[in-house]
């Protein structure tokens, strides 16, 4: 313990010079002696008086070395800690206007969003951004740890309000475009949570799977989630390769659920971060209070005679 103890100020430690001095000075001074009648009798020589009284005399210089230990700021080395390893999490939602069909009592959009919020507050410390595609793509939160973006978003992003060329589904167009933002993060871990509810125009033939491939070999994990009953054999073929879940839901309990189960898939990872000195006052307040104790005792009586 005494190894990790160490002093923000080291050098107002010299102030300790003073108490030490005027600790001596208690100690080796004979004050002024004055003959009294009783010098020659055959009294005890009170040792525990005296010792008693020398401590309250050296109580004012004791209580002076702890105010310059606490000035010092001592330190102790704390408690080894783990950081939360970042995860860079990209939103990739369809906006194309199969997404305002009817879904519990909203649309297949309001469900979908509501879920992407909960999911948000549920991973705070990770990295969050929201792509919307239809057949164009549009960045409209970038990689942020401030969830209100997102969270702010759902009123201007409803398929019914945006341009007519978000119409259509390009899910290839949507992840290349995610792919672009997540390899240029250095830090953390990547993945996309892709939310459709459609085949995609763009990804004929074998183009599902080489799109999964490009991203797995940049280190993204690709979850998919279908807003509907079954998923489509492209969202298959592209989170294969990565490693990546597809689900399928019905209603907005499924939709919670799958982010859940995401959530669980990819639980937050700490790493160690070592160690940092932090503020020990506590022994030496405790020690500094005790003797102003005991001085305040010695006050009301206990001290040498002044002559």
């Amino acid at each position: 313990m005494l190894a990790s103890f160490s002093f923000a100020h080291p050098w107002m430690l010299l102030g300790l010079a003073v108490p030490i001095l005027l600790v001596w000075w208690e100690i080796a001074r004979r004050g002024h002696e004055v003959a009294l009648p009783l010098d020659h009798g055959k009294q005890r020589r009170g040792v525990p008086w005296r010792v008693l009284v020398t401590w309250a005399s050296l109580a004012p210089a004791l209580i002076a070395a702890v105010a310059v230990v606490i000035l010092a700021g001592p330190q102790m080395q704390g408690s080894p800690e783990r950081v939360r390893r970042l995860t860079n999490i990209e939103i990739c939602l369809d906006v194309s206007g199969s997404m305002t069909a009817e879904f519990e009592g909203g649309s297949r959009y309001d469900a979908a969003m509501a879920a992407i919020q909960e999911f948000t507050k549920q991973r705070k410390g990770d990295a969050f951004g929201l792509t919307i595609f239809g057949n164009e793509v549009l960045r409209w939160v970038p990689l942020t740890k401030d969830l209100s973006a997102i969270q702010s978003a759902t009123p201007f992003l409803r398929p019914e309000l945006l341009p007519g060329h978000f119409g259509g589904t390009s899910i290839g167009k949507g992840l290349l475009f995610c792919k672009g933002t997540l390899e240029k993060q250095k830090e953390g871990d990547r993945m996309i949570i892709l939310v459709s509810d459609g085949e995609s125009s763009d990804l004929g033939g074998d183009r599902a799977h080489e799109i999964g491939n490009e991203l797995a070999e940049v280190g993204i994990t690709l979850h998919s989630i279908f807003v509907g009953d079954q998923a489509t054999q492209q969202m298959l073929d592209l989170s294969a390769p990565t490693g990546g879940e597809v689900f399928g839901c019905s209603d907005g309990d499924g939709l919670r659920r799958v982010f859940a189960q995401i959530d669980k898939m990819q639980p937050a990872r700490f790493e160690p971060k070592g160690t940092h000195q932090v503020d020990a006052f506590e022994i030496p307040a405790w020690i500094g209070a005790g003797l102003l104790a005991f001085h305040l005792l010695c006050l009301f009586g206990l001290r040498w005679t002044p002559w």
